[in-house]
């Protein structure tokens, strides 16, 4: 009796994170593939519920990918000026805008900025993060417990590779690239 208790407890607990893990999975439709997202909930709760709010309500379908740095982020998340389809889309104010919501306050943590982080976007107020977030393509150690780290992809990461790159000193991208789809999965 005590092994089928301890064998069920063993698969109870399986079962149960695979069902948490899903929660936080988020699938990132690009132009070249399919994004596999892993959010971290317990590292920066406020974060993922907002980022998760944002992406199940469609509000980044269609968002550009406004400042793409070489070796170093997409960014990405302006659902005010920066969604391509809709009537306030504005190129050259991409950026600059974020969702109808306040704006967050910072949860820095211990994980560093590696190839793959997602990580909150925010103007120089540590507690000005809204809707915006990048992409690291390669490791930005000066960026550790300055921004709010709350995910990293897992799957796919050659084709955030493949985001149309930006102006070598701004960012700025001519005819940038979209967010197809974010999603939980």
């Amino acid at each position: 009796m005590k092994k089928f208790t301890c064998l069920f407890i063993l698969i109870f607990s399986l079962i149960n994170s695979n069902l948490l893990s899903k929660e936080n999975v988020m699938i990132l439709k690009l132009k070249d593939g399919i994004v596999e997202i892993e959010l971290y909930p317990d590292k920066a709760p406020n974060h993922v519920k907002r980022f998760q709010d944002l992406a199940n309500q469609g509000k980044y379908d269609n968002v550009v990918f406004h400042r793409v740095i070489d070796g170093f982020m997409a960014q990405t998340g302006d659902v005010k000026f920066g969604n391509s389809s809709s009537p306030e889309f504005n190129i050259n104010l991409a950026g600059t805008g974020g969702s109808d919501l306040p704006n967050l306050k910072a949860e820095f943590s211990d994980i560093a900025h590696v190839r793959g982080t997602l990580s909150a976007a925010r103007s120089a107020d540590p507690n000005s993060a809204n809707s915006q977030f990048f992409i690291c393509f390669e490791s930005a150690p000066h960026l550790d417990r300055q921004y709010s780290v709350f995910g990293k992809v897992v799957k796919g990461m050659e084709f955030v590779d493949l985001i149309k790159k930006g102006d070598p000193n701004s960012g700025s991208v001519k005819d940038p690239d979209k967010i197809l789809s974010l999603k939980s999965k």
